[in-house]
């Protein structure tokens, strides 16, 4: 579960500096002659992910989506060409390690985009085995033992709605149940010696508690006794200490964000280890527990502190032309630091040596689009309807200007707890290069500007949320380079659904809407999640409503029920098999305005779940919204 509440349900801000609406983005540097780039051109761009460095440190573990989806490779750290290990063309590969001792790696799949996801190992000679078989199974990896002999998962296969935590031999595969779970919690961390299990439970939107299962006595005992329960506060489990004596966890207690924790299991007392002025967002041990990385969120910029974990004595990262580093791992003889570094362009993998500081870039993650030619952002601020202060990250296309004005798009991020980050987005990239202005905006009820923010939009979706996004359009307008009349609005999963809640219930707002698999009936949605969301249930409820109770506003803030009220043109894009937001949610919107004859366009991607993974399915979707927008809004 994301700490952000509902935002991985249905799913980031930028530096410190503050605009005035007034201000924003009016002496903007000379434009550059920029040429218009073709979405193959953008989608040539690789992304990375992952990273773990094979037994004898020679090589690394991605996963890549060169291929057209995400699929695992082999990256000499003394440079070369990347080899290719899997060969799937349907279904994303998310890689999670080579084994300690050998080639062997592990990585997850799902069954084109049905979230259902599987561990699988793949040997050196290409065979593949899946190691958590079952129709309808979901698996999570929960890590690698210490002593290299084994890893941890959970599984839902023995209850649909429960995942069971197991350890599997690394030497014939046997599994070995470690805890049954029989109360809807969630398994989090294994202790070294793996007699204590940390559980996490979700009693709120805002409510997480932690939970010690000690498997010597059986016993399961509450982590954070003693809280007022009229007062939510979250705990997250972060890791355990190398000898397994600590227990690092993050908690807003008695604050507006979170801050890194230590729990000492003998004595049974805490101490804090570091809190900022923004949220403290996880922590690990890394180069067998010699370092320990903190990531931040500072003002929603995404930050990585490094430190040697004797001491907690600052080390300084890399420094490539201001660019922010993460995924910070080490090889097993300690000698390389392997990590992403990423601008405005996408991130790129790096390894260095730490004796000589020698680093070299392994990866070109852009090679056909000029990185002077893409858009940074810059955080701009304004005051919304009711004086609320409204964060968001402001994009100008090259050649904007008071006498070139262009037209401009609200971008509203999924969630709703989610919130828009400051980094490379090539689908946004790309419509910037097309002169579209984008304003990704944080409104009230997005997460990383502290609890009270979060929980502004709770029983008021479609509703107080919706309302910033109108009053972003004043700022907009403000500029001076964008054009008020041009203004439409984008989003995706949430997003998708403030998409199609400004055009049933603010029609006149926006001059077009883009939906990207976004909620059309909160009844249905509500009703059908899957069964492992059950253990969180109350939670979305509280946030949302619930389907019997709160029916009657459910249906309120549900465009399907009000389409009739929308009159300007929709595209609505959809994954078959999507199992958050069902397909049924876009076949009846469409249906439904499409009776009233507004112009609306509807493409249906199979394979595809929630969010589009394949680069055929990125090209069509992404080409299609170019066309719509320079059809109804250019």
């Amino acid at each position: 579960m994301d700490r952000s509440r509902f935002h991985s349900l249905l799913t980031g801000v930028a530096a410190a500096l503050t605009l005035s609406a007034s201000a924003a983005g009016q002496n903007a540097p000379p434009a550059p002659q920029v040429p218009r780039y073709t979405i193959q051109q953008f989608l040539t761009t690789t992304l990375y992910q992952g990273g773990s460095f094979s037994p004898d440190g020679s090589k690394l573990l991605i996963a890549s989506d060169q291929t057209g989806t995400f699929n695992a490779f082999a990256v000499p750290v003394d440079g070369g060409a990347p080899v290719q290990l899997t060969r799937s063309t349907v279904s994303a590969v998310s890689v999670l390690g080579y084994f300690p001792h050998d080639e062997r790696f592990l990585y997850a799949s799902d069954q084109g985009g049905d979230e259902n996801g599987h561990l699988y190992v793949q040997a050196p000679d290409g065979q593949v085995r899946d190691l958590t078989p079952g129709d309808k199974v979901k698996a999570i990896f929960h890590g690698w033992s210490t002593d290299d002999t084994s890893f941890f998962f959970s599984t839902n296969d023995r209850d649909p709605e429960m995942f069971d935590l197991y350890e599997m031999t690394l030497d014939g595969y046997r599994r070995t149940l470690l805890f049954k779970n029989e109360g809807g919690f969630l398994p989090e961390q294994v202790s070294p010696d793996r007699s204590k299990i940390v559980l996490s439970q979700t009693v709120g939107t805002n409510n997480l508690d932690l939970y010690l299962h000690d498997r010597t006595t059986g016993t399961t005992r509450l982590l954070n006794p003693g809280d007022d329960p009229a007062t939510e506060v979250a705990y997250f489990a972060e890791t355990f200490s190398p000898d397994g004596k600590s227990l690092y966890y993050l908690t807003d207690k008695g604050a507006e964000f979170t801050y890194l924790m230590r729990y000492d299991l003998a004595t049974a007392t805490t101490a804090e280890v570091l809190r900022t002025s923004w949220d403290v967002g996880g922590a690990y041990f890394a180069g067998k527990g010699k370092y320990f990385l903190v990531v931040l969120n500072n003002d929603a910029r995404i930050e990585l502190r490094l430190f040697e974990a004797a001491g907690m004595q600052p080390i300084p990262l890399p420094s490539l032309d201001k660019k922010s580093v993460s995924a910070v791992t080490f090889s097993p003889d300690g000698r390389r630091m392997a990590f992403y570094a990423e601008g405005t362009g996408p991130k790129d993998l790096f390894v260095r040596d730490l004796a000589s500081g020698e680093t070299r870039q392994l990866t070109r993650a852009l090679p056909h689009v000029d990185p002077e030619h893409l858009v940074p952002g810059e955080v701009v601020r304004f005051k919304s309807y009711d004086g609320l202060e409204i964060p968001g990250i402001l994009y100008r296309p090259h050649g904007a200007s008071p006498e070139k004005k262009v037209p401009a798009l609200v971008w509203v991020h999924g969630g709703p707890g989610g919130a828009s980050l400051l980094g490379y987005d090539g689908f946004l990239q790309y419509l910037l290069n097309h002169g579209y202005a984008v304003y990704a905006i944080n409104n009230r009820g997005s997460g990383g500007y502290g609890k009270t923010f979060n929980k502004l939009d709770d029983r008021k979706h479609g509703e107080a949320d919706l309302d910033d996004c109108v009053a972003g359009k004043a700022m907009l307008a403000a500029t001076g380079w964008i054009d008020p009349q041009r203004i439409g609005i984008i989003g995706r999963s949430y997003g998708g659904f403030m998409v199609l809640a400004a055009l049933a219930f603010r029609p006149k707002e926006f001059a077009v809407g883009v939906d990207f698999y976004g909620v059309a009936n909160w009844l249905r949605t509500l009703e059908s999640f899957p069964p492992y969301w059950r253990a969180i249930g109350s939670s979305l409820y509280q946030e949302m409503g619930d389907p019997v109770q709160d029916a009657e506003r459910l249906r309120r803030i549900s465009p399907v029920f009000h389409a009739d009220k929308i009159e300007r043109p929709l595209l609505v894009l959809q994954g078959a098999n999507d199992p958050r937001v069902l397909r049924q949610e876009s076949d009846d919107i469409v249906a439904a305005v499409r009776k009233k004859g507004v112009p609306v366009e509807y493409i249906v991607f199979e394979n595809e779940g929630h969010g589009f993974k394949r680069k055929d399915s990125q090209e069509k979707a992404y080409s299609a919204t170019l066309a719509f927008l320079d059809r109804y809004l250019k």
